[in-house]
């Protein structure tokens, strides 16, 4: 009884902050909601759009759907997966999951979906517009706004029609840092159930990393602070090609290496990042020698595990220190390896930067060399 007199005064509540805003134009955080419920509000309201509107729930033509597969199949294929076990976590609880590219439309869907419900069956079905533009405000178009998990719950939604739906849902980004769709959990009539915004965002972060490791790459780094062990899904993951560029990084690698998403024709080199030898990462793969820390340019360290493609990471072990040996300060690493290209370059000071991906200027600083 005070559950549900709880989950009453919660709807009582979402009733009178609708009224305050669609009426006297109140701020959420003046009535209680999230401020980006009521951003989505109004910019729903700015669209010409009324709540007491009937949805249409339309697909997009054939001849779009095609494009939208295409452009998808990446996504898609690296989330079935992981859709398949989230089906299983949410049987019991009458929900089902909805996969949509960076627009709002529906590429997949899994989960127990009742197609007798017709609620159900407008949308949980591929092809379908679940844009904010289309059906006003979702967990879906407010994931793709916020680029961060969510939920919604009954008529947090725009539109009164939808306020049957309860929904957590959570950004999906590329390799190339870009969000290229979102993952949904709905249920329709059923309890709220806020914790499962934990768990769309897990299963969000599980999908990133089964499509980066999808991609072509030579070597793949699995990164954590000291202290925290790589190994399971909570890791940065960053893919390097044969010549150490990187090529793809999680939202957690990016996140811990403060690297912006991708953008065509400019790529990193292991060297931007890294203070140390970008080959060395390739000779502890080879030798599955565990984990390592390794300096950033930045003064942090990250506790590293290189792997090759194939090889699974295995529970690791801390790095055993060399007795008697004080590390080395992080500003004589970054001096031995500038010197150590320098002296590679046969004395080729721009060459030397070059490879480093550093200016001149810092070669000269760093080594103390007047300029010429």
């Amino acid at each position: 009884m005070p559950l549900t007199a709880h989950l009453n005064d919660r709807l009582q509540r979402i009733e009178q902050a609708r009224e305050l805003v669609f009426q006297g134009g109140a701020q959420g955080v003046d009535v209680g909601l999230s401020p980006w419920i009521t951003r989505s509000w109004q910019r729903c309201i700015d669209r010409g759009l009324h709540p007491g509107q009937r949805v249409g729930f339309d697909a997009i033509s054939a001849q779009h759907m095609r494009r939208v597969q295409e452009a998808s199949r990446p996504l898609v294929q690296a989330a079935q997966p992981v859709l398949a076990e989230l089906a299983r976590a949410i049987a019991d609880i009458r929900y089902f999951a909805i996969l949509t590219n960076a627009e709002g439309i529906v590429v997949d869907v899994h989960g127990h979906v009742d197609r007798q419900d017709r609620r159900a069956g407008v949308v949980a079905r591929v092809g379908v517009d679940l844009s904010e533009k289309a059906v006003g405000t979702t967990a879906i178009s407010a994931a793709l706004t916020e680029l961060q998990p969510v939920w919604l719950h009954r008529g947090e939604h725009f539109f009164q029609n939808n306020s049957v739906y309860s929904c957590a849902g959570a950004p999906v980004f590329g390799p190339d840092g870009l969000c290229a769709g979102m993952l949904d959990l709905t249920g329709i009539e059923t309890s709220e159930r806020p914790a499962l915004k934990h768990l769309v965002r897990r299963s969000a972060r599980s999908i990133e990393n089964c499509w980066l490791l999808s991609t072509t790459h030579a070597l793949v780094l699995r990164l954590n602070w000291p202290g925290n062990q790589p190994g399971d899904d909570s890791d940065g993951l960053l893919t390097l090609d044969i010549d150490g560029h990187i090529v793809g990084a999680n939202p957690t690698a990016r996140q811990m290496l403060s690297m912006s998403p991708g953008t065509d024709g400019q790529t990193m080199h292991a060297s931007d990042v890294f203070a140390s030898s970008w080959e060395s990462l390739f000779d502890a793969a080879s030798r599955q020698s565990g984990t390592q820390e390794l300096p950033l340019w930045s003064g942090l360290r990250l506790q590293t595990q290189a792997l090759q493609p194939g090889q699974s990471a295995t529970q690791p072990t801390a790095p055993r220190p060399t007795p008697d040996i004080a590390p080395k300060p992080l500003k004589d690493v970054q001096t031995n390896m500038i010197r150590e290209a320098v002296n590679q370059a046969r004395g080729n000071v721009a060459e030397a930067a070059r490879s480093l991906g550093i200016s001149r200027a810092t070669v000269y600083r760093k080594l103390g060399i007047p300029k010429a």
